[in-house]
């Protein structure tokens, strides 16, 4: 186990070792604290191992590359990468892995719900006719952040609330609906052409982070079907979690609250109960569960599974949207797959003493995108 926190990391291995007595066996040795702690913790791996990366996106193209190198399988969990280098890191690792045979496997798990792979077969079988809109959404009330008071480490300060700064995790939004825009690429079978957005805060906002709190997306794709993905954290307001599916022939609802796989057909346009026509059988495995269950099994039967490049490309796509919103231009995927950017270029080599990628104003709060203004693609 390796964190940059001593207290989280025995707070992980007391949590797990009270929830899995029987499994956790890491003695005081195999328990790592720094920024190079990803290094010993995979050295103490042996090669055909597994390692799960789970920190935020900034550091995981860093500790991919590691893993790849020493040989070992990986579970990587969603975000991927916080900027579009980023995301071209993951797809160049992602093909040194797959030459040297390693599995990769990505937190995106419903790719592996039983019912939305058979709704997708449905799709492609033409039961919904022509896709022309497709509508996501995720809308609860958030959170903020309280400004930074200047007492400790800026650097460690933000590692510890990575989810209030881009360069760290790639911002609210893209933590909390990578998974709505991958339904929404998985649906068409493709990627977005372009992306129009806008987004905002609400007038009495004092979040002293870099998230807005409403971001609506267009996406576009080649046949000019549009995907609608829309996001709001905001308190007192409607929430919703879902995907809907508008086809020729009729509509369908593809995903639930919680991304609960509430997956069926109606007879038209109308969402609605009574015109529910088509239901899945229910799942028997949580797609938490049947990720893993593919990988392992990838891994002892030795069977192709590499997932990096199809979760670096979703990634993308979220990416291209967050860029049209905080930009507030239309930004296109050759625009996105070209572009270099980064939010922090040395991470790799960040330390306990370096400074933070975004520095906080005198009132301790972030810079906000302002479309016009800002550029991160």
């Amino acid at each position: 186990m390796a964190d940059v926190f001593e207290d989280r990391l025995a707070n992980s291995y007391k949590n797990l070792s009270k929830e899995f007595p029987a499994q956790v066996d890491v003695p005081p040795e195999r328990r790592f604290v720094g920024f190079d702690a990803y290094r010993k913790a995979i050295d103490s791996l042996r090669p055909g191992d597994v390692v799960l990366l789970t920190t935020h996106a900034a550091f995981r193209a860093t500790h991919f590359a590691y893993a790849v190198e020493k040989g070992v399988h990986v579970f990587m969990e969603k975000t991927f990468a916080p900027d579009p280098g980023g995301v071209k890191d993951i797809i160049r690792i992602g093909q040194e892995a797959a030459k040297k045979n390693l599995k990769v496997a990505c937190g995106l798990m419903c790719r592996h719900s039983t019912a939305r792979q058979e709704i997708i077969q449905r799709i492609r079988e033409g039961a919904m006719g022509q896709i022309q809109l497709i509508r996501a959404y995720r809308m609860d009330p958030g959170a903020r952040m309280a400004p930074y008071k200047g007492k400790q480490s800026e650097l460690l300060w933000q590692i510890r609330r990575p989810y209030f700064f881009y360069w760290a995790s790639s911002g609210l939004f893209i933590e909390l609906m990578i998974h709505q825009v991958d339904e929404c690429c998985w649906i068409k079978d493709a990627w977005p052409v372009s992306a129009h957005g806008l987004g905002g805060r609400a007038a009495d906002s004092r979040d002293a982070s870099q998230n807005l709190d409403t971001y609506a997306i267009e996406f576009t794709f080649a046949d000019g079907t549009k995907a609608m993905v829309n996001g709001r954290n905001v308190p007192n307001c409607f929430n919703d979690f879902s995907t809907f599916v508008h086809g020729t022939k009729c509509a369908a609802q593809f995903s639930g609250n919680i991304h609960a796989p509430t997956v069926q057909m109606y007879k038209d346009q109308r969402i609605a109960p009574e015109h529910i026509v088509w239901k899945p059988p229910a799942e028997k495995v949580n797609p938490w569960q049947a990720e893993w269950n593919v990988f392992l099994e990838a891994i002892v039967k030795d069977r192709p599974h590499n997932e990096s490049h199809r979760a670096a490309l979703s990634n993308l796509a979220a990416i291209m949207g967050r860029a049209a919103v905080h930009t507030g231009q239309i930004v296109t995927w050759d625009q996105a797959m070209a572009s270099d950017f980064r939010f922090c270029a040395n991470v790799a080599a960040l330390d306990y003493k370096s400074p933070a990628p975004v520095r906080a104003d005198a009132e301790g709060r972030y810079p906000v995108p302002v479309p016009g203004n800002w550029s991160e693609i």
